[in-house]
């Protein structure tokens, strides 16, 4: 699973922050647990976003890519 966030189980909180910000429906809640579909894409980005890191309120997604912004 190259290129996708990376969920540390045992910090989930199971608040779904991330999955309400995630465009790409590729988040979804398990119980009470946050999981990745890897079979889906991103299918509205370019590139994954990060957003589901960045509203995690425990730390548990990091996104082992790095985000490029190029001005136009």
């Amino acid at each position: 699973m190259a290129d996708m966030p990376v969920i540390d189980k045992d910090k989930c909180n199971g608040c779904g922050l991330c999955v309400s910000v995630c465009s790409c429906k590729v988040l979804v809640l398990n119980g009470n647990v946050v999981s990745v579909v890897a079979e889906k894409k991103c299918s509205t980005c370019i590139r994954w976003c990060g957003q589901c890191e960045i509203v995690c309120p425990t730390g548990a997604i990091t996104c082992p890519f790095e985000i490029v912004i190029e001005e136009k």
